[in-house]
């Protein structure tokens, strides 16, 4: 494994533990050469998955790519990368559950709104304006008033 930091190809392992889903193996690592401490996570490689763009391309589905848009979302908000990664996971596994190993990133992105949706809700609306690409400020203003909405049910219940 290269370290993040200095490049170096030595490393130890001082902690592994399975994710609370039991679906990844997490390793706490320390380079041999800078001392630093990173994180790495194995999956098992499932069938691969391939995405169909907005466009008709097709491209392999790549956990990434999901991470770098939720990560943008979740940015400057309580929300630890575990529990990121619980998200991509989440959605990783109803794509295999319910795909014949093709989905639409538009069915991916879907997901990820309803994950973002029960976590934080400034996560929420932050990836859904991106991702559903509002057209006028009007649309935004209605996404905005059912979370407000919700919240309002939520504290008097």
């Amino acid at each position: 494994m290269k370290c993040p930091f200095c490049g170096n190809k030595e490393d130890k392992v001082v902690d592994s533990r399975a994710t609370a889903e039991e679906s990844a193996v997490r390793r706490r690592r320390e380079c041999a050469k800078c001392g630093k401490r990173f994180t790495t996570y194995e999956y098992v490689e499932e069938v691969s998955l391939m995405v169909i763009k907005k466009d008709g391309r097709r491209e392999p589905f790549d956990r990434k790519k999901i991470l770098a848009g939720i990560m943008k979302a979740c940015e400057k908000r309580p929300i630890s990368i575990d529990k990121m990664e619980e998200v991509i996971t989440q959605v990783e596994r109803n794509i295999q559950k319910k795909s014949d190993r093709e989905v639409s990133s538009s069915r991916i992105g879907e997901m990820v709104i309803e994950k973002l949706k029960a976590l934080d809700d400034v996560a929420y609306v932050r990836f859904a304006s991106v991702y559903r690409q509002f057209k006028d400020v009007g649309q935004f203003m209605a996404e905005l008033k059912d979370v407000l909405s919700r919240e309002k049910r939520k504290a008097t219940r």
